[in-house]
């Protein structure tokens, strides 16, 4: 059996280099590759395309690229509760691609699938549709929309194995499933890292096949954007 597994996430990302399109898996802090992330602040990688939901918060996620000026381009559903994010965008220091959240996860699981492009009801007549074909399918209109093309795909999970299978947990699946091989590498860091055949099959959420690199993550932060409690 194939071993995916790297020694560290510094083995994981060789090979990022500036001015790469990277996408990277997680909705608003929810399930983001931390590890990942803090390894392309540290090695300083400009120019950078980010694809995601969101850009995180200010200081924590792909907040952290942004504050160092090292994403050129987002593309993203949303802002979020970003406020350098939505700075940047304003100023236009920042080029921003903004797409209806189904989809941003439909040009990702396309690009997964081999599907160069699909239409999609969403978005017709507005801003969204400008300069796209469109036709007309069982009596309304549909914008032709083209699978992403990444040279990265950076997700994460709750566990994998050294084949590359991986189990999300809750909202972590949110957009990390449908990135799994959905670049040219993809990249899996994991909370927990086990052997090859010791999770159970029926589990399993992504295969192997999409996985080209796989490592264990440390250290994880798992921060809640907007904490809310009860009030006793």
């Amino acid at each position: 059996m194939i071993n995916k597994k790297v020694d560290n996430v510094q083995v994981a990302l060789e090979g990022v280099e500036n001015g790469m399109t990277i996408m990277l898996g997680g909705f608003g802090l929810c399930g983001i590759p931390e590890n990942s992330i803090a390894e392309l602040v540290k090695k300083e990688t400009t120019g950078l395309t980010c694809i995601s939901n969101n850009a995180g918060v200010d200081d924590f996620g792909l907040g952290l690229l942004l504050q160092k000026r090292q994403i050129k381009k987002m593309i993203s559903s949303y802002v979020g509760e970003n406020a350098e994010f939505e700075r940047q965008m304003l100023s236009g220091e920042l080029d921003v691609e903004l797409i209806p959240q189904g989809t941003l996860a439909e040009r990702c699981r396309a690009a997964q699938a081999g599907i160069p492009a699909f239409f999609t009801p969403a978005g017709y007549g507005t801003e969204v549709a400008e300069g796209k074909e469109a036709r007309e399918f069982n009596g309304k209109m549909h914008v032709m929309e083209l699978a992403f093309k990444a040279d990265f795909a950076i997700v994460k999970a709750w566990k994998g194995d050294t084949a590359g299978n991986l189990i999300f947990k809750g909202t972590a699946r949110n957009f990390n499933p449908c990135m799994s091989g959905a670049a040219k590498i993809t990249v899996a860091e994991v909370e927990e890292l086990v052997e090859a055949g010791t999770l159970d099959p029926n589990q399993i959420h992504i295969p192997g096949i999409f996985i080209q690199r796989i490592f264990q993550g440390e250290k994880y932060e798992k921060r809640i954007e907007q904490r809310t409690v009860r009030i006793r």
